[in-house]
């Protein structure tokens, strides 16, 4: 079984200077329940590990760390 790779979830938003607030606004979702799942205290379900992968712009594998290239097949 695979888990988020929470490093990587935290960089990516890091890398587009949002904060854990501004990300669970576009999810839909409260802060504290985005920060449950960036430090690992809350699974991301996969409704919301998806949404994540489009926002980014990269594959689920690639959250899940099952893959290091960023990029989609397309």
């Amino acid at each position: 079984m695979h888990t988020i790779d929470l490093k990587q979830l935290k960089n990516l938003r890091e890398d587009m200077d949002l904060r854990q607030k501004d990300l669970a606004e576009i999810l839909y979702i409260s802060c504290q329940t985005y920060s449950n799942y960036e430090n690992g205290t809350r699974k991301i379900p996969l409704d919301i590990l998806c949404a994540l992968a489009d926002f980014y712009g990269c594959s689920t594998d690639y959250l899940l760390g099952r893959t290091k290239k960023r990029e989609m097949n397309t």
